[in-house]
Protein backbone atom coordinates (compact mmCIF):
# COMPACT_ATOMS: atom_id res chain seq x y z
CA UNK A 1 0.00 0.00 0.00
CA UNK A 2 2.75 2.42 -1.27
CA UNK A 3 5.35 2.40 1.93
CA UNK A 4 2.55 4.04 4.43
CA UNK A 5 3.06 3.56 8.33
CA UNK A 6 0.23 1.51 9.11
CA UNK A 7 -1.53 3.30 11.56
CA UNK A 8 -1.26 6.75 8.99
CA UNK A 9 -2.73 4.18 6.26
CA UNK A 10 -5.68 3.20 8.74
CA UNK A 11 -6.36 7.03 9.30
CA UNK A 12 -6.82 7.95 5.85
CA UNK A 13 -8.94 4.69 5.01
CA UNK A 14 -11.11 4.96 8.14
CA UNK A 15 -11.20 9.00 7.08
CA UNK A 16 -11.87 8.63 3.88
CA UNK A 17 -14.65 6.17 3.97
CA UNK A 18 -16.29 8.38 6.34
CA UNK A 19 -15.99 11.41 3.89
CA UNK A 20 -17.83 8.78 1.14
CA UNK A 21 -20.30 8.40 3.79
CA UNK A 22 -20.58 12.26 4.67
CA UNK A 23 -20.97 12.79 0.54
CA UNK A 24 -23.36 9.99 0.00
CA UNK A 25 -25.86 11.72 2.41
CA UNK A 26 -25.59 15.04 0.40
CA UNK A 27 -26.72 13.00 -2.80
CA UNK A 28 -28.03 15.51 -6.08
CA UNK A 29 -30.43 12.58 -7.31
CA UNK A 30 -31.82 9.98 -5.44
CA UNK A 31 -35.37 9.41 -7.69
CA UNK A 32 -34.16 5.73 -8.61
CA UNK A 33 -37.06 3.49 -7.43
CA UNK A 34 -34.51 0.32 -7.14
CA UNK A 35 -31.95 2.23 -5.60
CA UNK A 36 -29.28 4.20 -7.32
CA UNK A 37 -28.16 8.08 -6.96
CA UNK A 38 -25.80 11.14 -8.00
CA UNK A 39 -23.35 11.66 -5.97
CA UNK A 40 -19.95 11.93 -4.84
CA UNK A 41 -18.94 9.08 -2.78
CA UNK A 42 -16.62 7.65 -5.18
CA UNK A 43 -14.25 10.64 -4.79
CA UNK A 44 -12.39 9.54 -1.76
CA UNK A 45 -12.74 5.85 -3.01
CA UNK A 46 -10.83 7.16 -6.04
CA UNK A 47 -8.34 9.19 -4.38
CA UNK A 48 -7.58 6.43 -1.82
CA UNK A 49 -6.94 4.02 -5.03
CA UNK A 50 -4.50 6.65 -6.36
CA UNK A 51 -2.91 7.80 -3.19
CA UNK A 52 -2.40 4.41 -1.73
CA UNK A 53 -3.13 2.07 -4.36
CA UNK A 54 -5.25 -0.75 -4.95
CA UNK A 55 -5.70 -2.16 -1.76
CA UNK A 56 -6.24 0.89 0.27
CA UNK A 57 -9.04 2.15 -2.51
CA UNK A 58 -10.74 -1.24 -2.27
CA UNK A 59 -10.82 -1.79 1.68
CA UNK A 60 -11.93 1.78 1.59
CA UNK A 61 -14.49 1.21 -1.34
CA UNK A 62 -15.11 -2.42 1.13
CA UNK A 63 -16.00 -0.21 4.19
CA UNK A 64 -18.42 2.40 2.72
CA UNK A 65 -20.11 0.06 0.56
CA UNK A 66 -20.58 -1.86 3.99
CA UNK A 67 -21.84 0.98 5.77
CA UNK A 68 -24.01 1.85 2.91
CA UNK A 69 -25.70 -0.84 3.31
CA UNK A 70 -26.62 -0.72 6.37
CA UNK A 71 -27.90 2.96 6.36
CA UNK A 72 -29.07 2.97 2.28
CA UNK A 73 -30.30 -0.30 1.13
CA UNK A 74 -32.35 -2.07 -1.00
CA UNK A 75 -31.92 -5.36 -0.33
CA UNK A 76 -33.83 -8.90 -2.01
CA UNK A 77 -31.17 -11.55 -1.99
CA UNK A 78 -27.69 -11.49 0.42
CA UNK A 79 -26.03 -11.88 -2.58
CA UNK A 80 -27.57 -9.01 -4.42
CA UNK A 81 -26.99 -7.36 -1.10
CA UNK A 82 -22.89 -7.80 -1.43
CA UNK A 83 -22.92 -7.10 -5.16
CA UNK A 84 -25.15 -4.16 -4.89
CA UNK A 85 -22.75 -2.85 -1.68
CA UNK A 86 -19.40 -4.02 -0.67
CA UNK A 87 -18.71 -5.80 -3.97
CA UNK A 88 -20.01 -2.29 -6.35
CA UNK A 89 -17.83 -0.18 -4.00
CA UNK A 90 -14.71 -2.16 -3.19
CA UNK A 91 -13.91 -2.26 -7.00
CA UNK A 92 -14.00 1.41 -7.52
CA UNK A 93 -10.51 1.15 -6.03
CA UNK A 94 -9.18 -1.10 -8.99
CA UNK A 95 -8.75 2.51 -10.16
CA UNK A 96 -5.22 2.54 -8.37
CA UNK A 97 -4.05 0.07 -10.88
CA UNK A 98 -3.89 3.55 -12.67
CA UNK A 99 -1.36 5.02 -10.14
CA UNK A 100 0.72 8.36 -10.89
CA UNK A 101 4.16 8.41 -10.66
CA UNK A 102 5.65 11.70 -9.46
CA UNK A 103 7.37 12.66 -12.33
CA UNK A 104 4.24 12.21 -14.75
CA UNK A 105 4.19 14.79 -17.06
CA UNK A 106 0.17 16.60 -16.50
CA UNK A 107 -1.32 15.18 -20.05
CA UNK A 108 -0.34 11.61 -18.31
CA UNK A 109 -2.01 12.18 -15.30
CA UNK A 110 -4.79 13.14 -16.79
CA UNK A 111 -4.71 10.27 -19.18
CA UNK A 112 -3.97 7.66 -15.85
CA UNK A 113 -6.57 9.94 -14.03
CA UNK A 114 -9.15 9.48 -16.32
CA UNK A 115 -8.45 5.50 -17.35
CA UNK A 116 -8.51 4.66 -13.38
CA UNK A 117 -12.24 6.48 -12.44
CA UNK A 118 -13.71 4.46 -16.02
CA UNK A 119 -12.18 1.34 -15.03
CA UNK A 120 -13.87 1.75 -11.12
CA UNK A 121 -16.66 3.01 -12.45
CA UNK A 122 -17.13 0.35 -15.05
CA UNK A 123 -16.66 -2.58 -13.03
CA UNK A 124 -19.10 -0.83 -10.13
CA UNK A 125 -21.00 -1.07 -13.63
CA UNK A 126 -20.64 -4.42 -13.90
CA UNK A 127 -21.24 -5.14 -9.85
CA UNK A 128 -25.08 -3.76 -10.17
CA UNK A 129 -25.88 -4.58 -13.66
CA UNK A 130 -25.33 -8.64 -12.75
CA UNK A 131 -27.41 -7.90 -9.59
CA UNK A 132 -29.98 -6.37 -11.49
CA UNK A 133 -30.03 -8.93 -14.51
CA UNK A 134 -30.77 -11.69 -11.55
CA UNK A 135 -32.96 -9.88 -8.95
CA UNK A 136 -34.71 -7.01 -10.68
CA UNK A 137 -35.70 -8.43 -13.99
CA UNK A 138 -39.30 -8.16 -12.38
CA UNK A 139 -39.04 -4.19 -13.07
CA UNK A 140 -38.47 -4.28 -16.87
CA UNK A 141 -41.12 -2.87 -18.81
CA UNK A 142 -42.69 -5.66 -20.70
CA UNK A 143 -40.84 -6.51 -23.85
CA UNK A 144 -37.72 -5.01 -22.86
CA UNK A 145 -34.91 -7.38 -22.47
CA UNK A 146 -33.66 -8.06 -18.33
CA UNK A 147 -29.83 -7.00 -19.52
CA UNK A 148 -31.19 -4.26 -21.40
CA UNK A 149 -33.04 -2.80 -18.71
CA UNK A 150 -30.37 -3.49 -15.57
CA UNK A 151 -28.06 -1.94 -18.05
CA UNK A 152 -29.98 1.38 -18.71
CA UNK A 153 -31.26 1.28 -15.31
CA UNK A 154 -27.59 1.37 -13.93
CA UNK A 155 -25.65 3.61 -16.59
CA UNK A 156 -28.80 6.22 -15.77
CA UNK A 157 -27.16 7.22 -12.47
CA UNK A 158 -23.25 5.98 -13.27
CA UNK A 159 -22.85 7.89 -16.31
CA UNK A 160 -23.38 11.17 -14.25
CA UNK A 161 -21.66 10.47 -11.52
CA UNK A 162 -18.81 9.25 -13.46
CA UNK A 163 -18.30 12.34 -15.37
CA UNK A 164 -18.63 14.51 -11.95
CA UNK A 165 -16.49 12.66 -10.14
CA UNK A 166 -13.85 12.45 -12.80
CA UNK A 167 -14.36 16.42 -12.62
CA UNK A 168 -13.35 16.47 -9.46
CA UNK A 169 -11.19 14.03 -9.00
CA UNK A 170 -8.97 15.70 -11.97
CA UNK A 171 -9.42 19.35 -10.83
CA UNK A 172 -8.05 17.75 -7.09
CA UNK A 173 -5.10 16.21 -8.36
CA UNK A 174 -3.88 19.04 -10.56
CA UNK A 175 -4.49 21.13 -7.94
CA UNK A 176 -2.38 19.91 -5.54
CA UNK A 177 -0.19 16.87 -6.46
CA UNK A 178 -0.05 15.72 -2.89
CA UNK A 179 -4.00 14.94 -2.75
CA UNK A 180 -3.30 11.83 -5.14
CA UNK A 181 -0.02 11.54 -4.45
CA UNK A 182 1.54 11.40 -0.77
CA UNK A 183 5.09 12.91 0.16
CA UNK A 184 7.62 10.59 0.08
CA UNK A 185 8.07 10.66 3.65
CA UNK A 186 4.86 9.02 4.82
Amino acid sequence: MKNARPTLLMAEISIMAALAVILDLMTFLRFWPQGGSVSLAMVPILIMAFRRGVKAGMLTGLIFGTVNMMYNSFIVHWLQALLDYPIAFAVIGLAGIFAINHNESQSRRIIMITAGVILGVALRLLSHFTAGVVWFGEFAPEGTPVALYAFTYNLSYLFPSLLICLAIVLLLGNASKKIIQPSLST
